[in-house]
């Protein structure tokens, strides 16, 4: 059994296990930073703390919503990350037994992003695999910006 924050992109549901999520913010101002990689909205400033901003909907190709976009300060790699959301929806338990091995194509988005599909009620949610969400390029492109951000 594990405990997923749900939330809403475009029509979808998606989940994150919970102990990955460190809070929920509303939209704030984002700082958009020279040359960041496409899949990056520019950072902002959590109580001191620079966060570069991943914005999940253009990642998967999605049409933002903008309903009550959130950003979910999720744990990554040892560090601190913002996915921008459409909206967060709620906190959910679910049973091994909920959850399959997502098909081989799933709604446009790679296997490799996906844990599994959980089923609660009527809902299917798409639980993402949050090491899975950038490739190592990406990741080091990611590095380097928080770099040039730190001045280094």
């Amino acid at each position: 059994m594990g405990r997923f924050a749900v939330f809403l992109m475009g029509d979808e549901s998606f989940g994150i296990e919970i102990t990955r999520v460190v809070e929920i913010l509303k939209s704030q101002k984002t700082y958009a930073l020279p040359e960041l990689p496409e899949f990056l909205s520019g950072v902002i400033t959590v109580r001191g703390e620079v966060i570069p901003l991943l914005d999940l909907r253009r990642r998967f190709g999605i049409r933002p919503a903008v309903k009550k976009e959130r950003i979910m300060i999720v744990r990554y790699d040892n560090e601190k990350i913002g996915l921008v959301v459409d909206e967060v929806k709620e906190i959910t338990s679910l049973d091994t037994a909920d959850i399959t091995l997502p098909p081989s194509i799933f709604k446009g988005l790679k296997k490799k992003y996906l844990t599994g599909l959980g089923k609660k009620g009527e809902m299917i949610i798409i639980i993402l695999n949050l090491d899975n969400l950038l490739t190592s390029e990406e990741k080091i492109k990611l590095k380097e910006s928080e770099g040039f951000l730190n001045g280094d």
